[in-house]
């Protein structure tokens, strides 16, 4: 895919539905990161060691949120990053 394809792609793709590679990310980083949010919302720890304790007004539940984020950008890079690597 040569640049003018991929700004074509970016623009008429949104921001959460678009594989991270095609932004120039590595796909093993983008993986790399969903496992960990996959861990990290298994919650192995009990939530004994958390990012940002739940019970933190407003901001407790970021860290979850960032956490599914990664997941879903790692299960669009394994769904549509396929399509656009050739």
């Amino acid at each position: 895919m040569d640049k003018q394809e991929r700004d074509n792609y970016q623009n008429k793709n949104s921001f959460l539905t678009t594989p991270l590679s095609v932004r120039g990310v590595p796909v093993f980083l983008v993986y790399l990161f969903s496992v960990v949010g996959l861990i990290y919302i298994l919650n192995p720890t009990s939530g004994i060691i958390e990012l940002l304790p739940d019970n933190l007004p407003l901001i407790g539940n970021l860290d979850e949120g960032g956490a599914f984020v990664a997941i879903w950008y790692g299960l669009i890079e394994f769904f549509e990053g396929k399509r656009h690597k050739n």
